[in-house]
């Protein structure tokens, strides 16, 4: 970015859009209008709305409702008093917006589940983590917590900026002088324009042990403050199963995605019995989340726009019920969670039955972590987990540094105040002879004692009875002490090394004060899949018809002549498969598609359409099948004669509409797909040019187009590739007459069409048309 080029997050608050000048006929053009308006309301979003501040961790509403609370003093020790009057108070004087905006925001604050720290106290229905919403704030009442005071206990001693409200009428603080880094500890949740922030919460005591290490030793390494801040901490416990390093990864990135799942105990019962109680569940995720999806398991309901439920539905179903008898809800005020699950049988290991419901449900989910804050220098930006501590060190460097110039500059003046009062202690009987004899006491005082007006003025307002000996033994002590304390006053802000001391111990003693333990377990564990929960490894035959009917049969070694298909339809893929193989689609335009074998419909009907189970990409028609596991490898060609060596796996999605495979030109389809079984790649083309060469000159790549196999003629194109090692060869193809014929090359025969990759080949000698190699 140039240096005249204009940053639309400028420090300086939004102003507003400059909308651009009206057209000579008076009209505005309505696109520079949109451009601008839209350009204003994003930046109002992304800075007053959506994202906290890296300093205190506040969103402006947020910090305008702790603020207004602070103002009314209802601080942990006041009486809790109604939500709504806090509400008005906070629109009336700082959040001139619906009310409805302002209670929510006050709510979340106020729950344990949502905030890992919460900052308001309330009193009544705040809403559950179930999703049921707060009672209306007519009813409910609330007040600061405790640890809101690390937020708000330093706010009147000129530690920050405060600004004029939306009218001008009050002052509100641009900032909260966080004693400790918020933005971690609570996180944060929002969606702005073009970007949104995801800050998971983490503990107090940890994130204050990383504060620490990063003031003793600011160079220190991500992988230093790792060992003292090692992940999340969220309010609702859970296990959090993501190695070190992923966690490391999206620490450092600022952005990432982490793996947690529920905590549960075996509860035995009489006769050898037990069942399995989840007392914790992962962050975001509720118990009526958690009883829907068994449900939905259990009792499938057919999909939007389907008749019937699926056939990976009634898989599931029989994989869920095979191993759970019952799930009940029993959490109450006593236990937040208490989701009881009862096996079918006692006899089934208890890993497996978890498994099961771990891979189904979100009892194991993702949580995602994407650090997007306004930083110190009031643009957002997504830092890193180090660059967050750093920033709000240096914000509490100078926080510290300001209250202690405030203090100090109080200490100056009430000594001040003090030697006046002591002069006048002193000279007692000459003061009051001033005083009683002059038309100017004030100026007569201070040209007579040598003081300053302000320390004439209080001489003149103090009671006598403040001028009594015992008082002069208060002031010359309050004197003493207010000198000592100017002095350590100004040793702070003299010395960084005493300033740091002062911080390191004020952070240490607001860890003893508020911390609590870790909630959240971090044990890494393999996430479960749903390939460990497969179904049992049964022997199954595929079929699939020319008009894309497709259906599998139980068994191998089935007679083709037994298999019986729609009037006007035949056989276009009959193999032999296994339960726990994918299948595997290629459309004429290059794109794969995959299936669990399991999941198709089995029986001795005419199965169903394959485009209920995949979505074809527009103009696309089924053009290649493979059964097979997803470590064999292929040949993967096109019949404008270039290809690639890849796996099955590499053509497996969990999309639906299928992956990008093969790259292909107009007018080319993709050939069958050749089995890797040998070393020599086999190549005919539809003029019956023959061409072989080892396969090892073929680059084996996950998708694309990969190299040119065969040198072709404008007319020609490739017919078929075969993988094989290279000492017999069948062509087949079209005879005379249009007759299905074959014709067998071996042995020495075969020399001459031996070259290397991207030749023209040789012309085989019989007169066939080819269309596939065996």
């Amino acid at each position: 970015m140039t240096s005249d080029t204009p940053d639309l997050f400028d420090s300086l608050p939004p102003q507003p859009p400059v909308l651009p000048a009206t057209m000579d006929d008076g009209v505005l053009p309505l696109d520079s209008y949109a451009e601008q308006a839209y350009l204003a309301y994003a930046m109002s979003v992304v800075r007053s709305r959506a994202l906290p501040q890296v300093e205190d961790g506040m969103k402006p509403v947020q910090r305008r409702i702790l603020y207004a609370m602070h103002e009314m003093r209802l601080a942990a020790s006041a009486k809790h008093v109604k939500s709504a009057r806090v509400v008005g108070d906070v629109i009336g004087k700082y959040h001139p917006h619906g009310d409805t905006s302002v209670y929510d925001a006050m709510v979340r604050v106020a729950q344990d589940f949502s905030l890992r720290y919460p900052l308001v106290d309330g009193q009544g229905n705040f809403g559950s983590r179930d999703g049921d919403g707060a009672a209306a704030m007519r009813y409910t009442e609330c007040r600061l917590t405790p640890i809101a005071e690390l937020l708000l206990a330093e706010i009147d001693r000129g530690t920050v900026d405060f600004a004029p409200n939306y009218d001008g009428a009050f002052k509100e603080p641009t900032l909260l002088p966080a004693r400790l880094p918020f933005v971690l500890m609570n996180g944060a949740s929002g969606i702005a324009v073009g970007m949104a922030t995801e800050i998971p919460p983490h503990n107090l005591r940890e994130v204050a042990e990383a504060a620490k290490l990063l003031i003793r030793k600011p160079e220190a390494a991500l992988e230093e403050v790792l060992t003292v801040l090692p992940g999340p901490d969220f309010p609702g416990g859970g296990q959090l199963i993501s190695t070190p390093g992923d966690i490391r990864e999206a620490y450092a990135g600022g952005r990432g995605s982490l793996r947690m799942r529920a905590r549960w105990k075996v509860e035995d019962l009489a006769r050898g019995q037990w069942r399995i109680v989840i007392n914790e569940l992962p962050h975001g995720i509720s118990t009526a989340q958690v009883l829907s999806e068994i449900e939905g398991l259990t009792n499938p309901q057919p999909r939007l726009g389907k008749k019937e439920v699926s056939q990976e539905q009634k898989n599931l179903k029989q994989l869920v019920l095979g191993v759970l008898e019952s799930v009940r809800d029993e959490s109450s005020d006593k236990a937040a969670v208490r989701i009881v699950l009862e096996p079918r049988s006692s006899k089934i290991s208890q890993d497996e039955f978890m498994a099961v419901l771990l891979a189904h449900t979100s009892l194991e989910a993702g949580v995602s972590l994407n650090l997007t804050m306004i930083g110190r220098d009031g643009r957002p930006q997504q830092k890193d987990l180090l660059k967050i501590l750093h920033e709000w060190i240096d914000f509490r460097f100078v926080t510290v540094e300001r209250r202690t110039q405030h203090r100090l500059g109080e200490v100056e003046r009430r000594i001040h105040i003090l030697e006046g009062r002591m002069t006048a202690f002193l000279k007692i009987d000459e003061v009051i002879k001033v005083i009683r004899n002059s038309d100017e006491p004030k100026l007569d005082l201070i040209w007579k004692f040598h003081l300053t007006e302000v320390q004439a003025e209080d001489i003149l307002e103090i009671r006598l009875r403040q001028l009594a000996r015992l008082e002069g033994i208060k002031i010359e002590g309050e004197l003493n002490e207010l000198r000592e304390e100017e002095g350590q006053l100004r040793l702070l802000l003299e010395s960084r090394k005493e300033l740091t001391k002062q911080i390191l111990k004020e952070i240490s003693e607001d860890a003893k004060q508020f911390g609590d333990e870790r909630r959240t377990l971090l044990e890494t564990v393999a996430p479960v899949t749903i390939a460990e929960v497969a179904i049992p490894d049964e022997p199954v035959t595929v079929i699939v018809s020319k008009n894309g009917w497709v259906r599998s049969r139980q068994g191998h070694g089935i007679d083709p002549n037994s298999i019986s298909y729609k009037s006007g339809d035949y056989p276009f893929f009959v193999a032999e498969s296994r339960t726990v193989q994918p299948l595997v689609l290629l459309d004429s335009k290059g794109r794969a598609y995959s299936l669990r074998v399991a999941d198709l419909p089995g029986g001795r009907g005419d199965g169903v359409p394959i485009t209920t189970l995949v979505e074809l990409q527009d103009g696309a028609k089924l053009s290649q099948v493979i059964a097979d596991v997803p470590e064999t490898k292929y040949l993967f060609a096109g019949s404008g004669g270039y290809g690639f060596v890849a796996t099955v796996g590499d053509l497996i999605s969990r999309q639906k509409a299928g992956k990008a495979f093969m790259s292909l030109d107009d007018g080319e389809l993709p050939l069958k797909p050749a089995k890797v079984a040998g070393g020599t790649l086999n190549a005919i083309t539809a003029n019956g040019r023959l061409l072989l060469f080892p396969l090892a000159e073929m680059p084996e790549m996950s998708k694309g187009r990969g190299n040119k196999i065969i040198e072709l003629d404008k007319k020609d194109a490739l017919a078929a590739v075969l993988v094989n090692y290279g000492n017999t060869l069948t062509v087949e193809g079209a005879g005379r007459g249009g007759k299905e014929t074959k014709t067998h090359i071996d042995g020495v025969a075969l020399d001459p069409y031996r070259g290397k990759r991207a030749n023209k080949g040789q012309f085989i000698d019989s007169k066939i048309k080819p269309a596939g190699l065996g």
